[in-house]
């Protein structure tokens, strides 16, 4: 429980062709695997954002859609109350998603050829972004030190620059989990306006920081960093909307607005989702409550899986994440190559993770877990790894 909503509920998603479940089902082909991968929550939807889409369903009519100056009041107002970020209207424009948007802005700030910086282990879709478009991935690999990671800015200023001219930011960082520093920010912003980059920042996890953190958009250090940013935002994560396609991206640099706008009119994207539209604006409208409700609960998610781990099976470690409802886990005192890990988890413990590998070399023996389910079903999942692992010892790992 929390703030008076029921995140301990068990909400049935099997049968609603939702892929996390379908995933095991037709993939794995065995739908007794607990899904803990994708990032997507096991939680219903704030009550508001499930009456408004239901009412708007009711009426009937779904003829094509107007976005109405009430939805971007929505967004500017949740942004300057959350984030501490003021911003104009007139710097958003609407997406139908964050990887739609991560293509596009591919297309509008390099040419075919260019160098795309990310920041790995990373998202893997950024590399899909690049790569798909013709673009070349340019890889800056974060530090990683006593269960925490850092931002290489050597590394990065020796790659930026060039034809090295975009760089795909992901604050909160997926799937490491750091909520990054303004300090850390602010070192990243020098180089970038030294090296005249254009900075696309993926920031869909901005609203899932967890205590002790706060979220500093790259866009708000200073106006020269704004005039070089483009800002993806969304309440899909926050708020479990993915499905609704509904999305935004901010930038005050009207040079960079307009070839976004551009890209957007080629690909055909004018035509906004109804119901995706309704649930934005009334969850940034009447989610606030129920998302503190949501983060608290998160957060003692992760406690307890961690000391779950730590007392139960040691062999495996859990990263701490300062955002985002996903954490890493360090598998490898078990001494199983990448392979043969995710076999062991899908086979032997019967819980799917997102393979680390994924976003990565860097996370060889890494697995990603999604702790957004109620606390039952964290419990039994790692209950099930207790017992593989336990079966994996007895064997003389």
């Amino acid at each position: 429980m929390g703030g008076g909503h029921d995140f301990d509920a068990l909400l049935d998603r099997r049968g609603t062709n939702a892929w996390k479940y379908e995933f095991c089902r037709t993939v794995l082909q065995d739908p007794e695997v607990i899904p803990m991968w994708v990032a997507d929550m096991d939680f219903a939807a704030p009550p508001a954002v499930v009456a408004a889409v239901s009412e708007r369903a009711a009426h009937g009519a779904f003829g094509y859609h107007y976005v109405p100056p009430s939805f971007w009041e929505a967004v500017v107002e949740w942004l300057r109350t959350r984030w501490r970020w003021e911003i104009r209207r007139e710097w958003l424009i609407r997406s139908p998603g964050t990887v739609t948007a991560l293509n596009l802005c591919v297309r509008a700030f390099t040419e075919p050829g260019d160098g795309v910086i990310v920041q790995t282990p990373v998202y893997y879709p950024f590399f899909a972004a690049a790569e798909s478009n013709g673009r070349s991935i340019v890889r800056n690999p974060l530090r990683y030190a006593d269960g925490r990671w850092t931002m290489d800015f050597e590394d990065f200023e020796r790659r930026a620059g060039g034809r090295n001219r975009l760089l795909i930011l992901c604050s909160p960082h997926n799937p490491v989990g750091r909520v990054w520093a303004r300090d850390e920010l602010e070192r990243l912003a020098d180089i970038v306006l030294a090296r005249d980059l254009v900075v696309v920042s993926d920031e869909i996890h901005g609203d899932l920081v967890l205590p002790g953190r706060a979220h500093v958009p790259f866009a708000s250090l200073s106006e020269a960093a704004a005039a070089r940013t483009v800002t993806l935002i969304a309440p899909s994560k926050t708020f479990n909307l993915a499905g609704l396609s509904a999305s935004a991206a901010a930038a005050s640099n009207p040079g960079l607005l307009e070839r976004l706008k551009r890209e957007h009119r080629a690909a055909g994207l004018s035509l906004p989702n109804i119901f995706g539209t309704t649930a934005m604006e009334t969850a940034y409208r009447r989610g606030a409550d129920w998302l503190d409700a949501l983060l608290t609960y998160l957060a003692e998610n992760q406690d307890w899986a961690a000391g779950f781990l730590a007392e139960r099976v040691p062999e495996i470690r859990l990263l701490r994440s300062e955002g985002t409802y996903l954490a890493l886990l360090d598998c490898r005192a078990l001494n199983l190559d990448q392979k043969a890990l995710n076999e062991f988890f899908i086979r032997e413990a019967k819980v799917y993770f997102s393979d680390g590998s994924l976003f990565g070399d860097e996370l060889q023996g890494f697995e990603r877990l999604n702790f957004a389910c109620p606390r039952s079903v964290l419990a039994e999942a790692l209950s099930r790894v207790e017992r593989a692992v336990a079966g994996l010892r007895a064997r003389g790992f």
